[in-house]
């Protein structure tokens, strides 16, 4: 089978992807979970009939743990597939949390530092300090991200394949 062209190919450089299938919900949900149970000592995951999400099963557990959503549509009378990789949503959202909050303040001790030689004052003498920590802070939150991309690195690929195996069988051109 020849990935090169499909709809999967796209998630090397998007971890997202969307694919139709001339299957309905309901057989693709049972296919999906046939699949999952011949595989169930590399995988595990919940499957209804509108959402799908895949682990890989590992000893180790770190805070980017991939998964693989799969959401299961009708779109224009064709069932479509919607996959997305990457860590729980839980993750995203505190990692998203600490680049706004530090971002704000990072923008915040920099305005206090332009304003205070504005006006000719020595009141914030530590606002140019607290916004260079700031952009480390950006930084080291940036370095935790790629870090954890990297060790899930291994695990992504085994995700990739299980889509690939499970789903790519059944696409449809659309």
């Amino acid at each position: 089978m020849n990935t090169e062209e499909t709809t999967l190919d796209k998630i090397r450089s998007r971890p997202r992807f969307k694919m139709f299938t001339h299957l309905s919900k309901d057989e693709y949900a049972e296919n999906l979970k046939k699949y999952l149970a011949e595989h169930q000592n590399e995988f595990s995951g919940n499957i209804n009939k509108e959402m799908a999400t895949i682990q890989v099963e590992s000893q180790y557990d770190n805070y980017w743990k991939p998964r693989l959503s799969l959401r299961i549509e009708t779109e224009d009378g064709h069932t479509a597939i919607r996959g997305v990789f990457g860590p729980s949503s839980a993750v995203w959202t505190f990692f998203m949390f600490l680049y706004f909050l530090f971002s704000i303040l990072w923008m915040t001790f920099f305005t206090m530092y332009y304003v205070e030689k504005q006006i000719n004052s020595q009141e914030f003498p530590w606002s140019l300090s607290a916004s260079f920590g700031m952009l480390i802070c950006i930084t080291l939150t940036y370095a935790a991200a790629r870090f954890g991309q990297y060790k899930s690195k291994e695990e992504m690929q085994k995700l990739r394949k299980f889509a690939e195996e499970s789903t790519l069988q059944f696409e449809k051109k659309v």
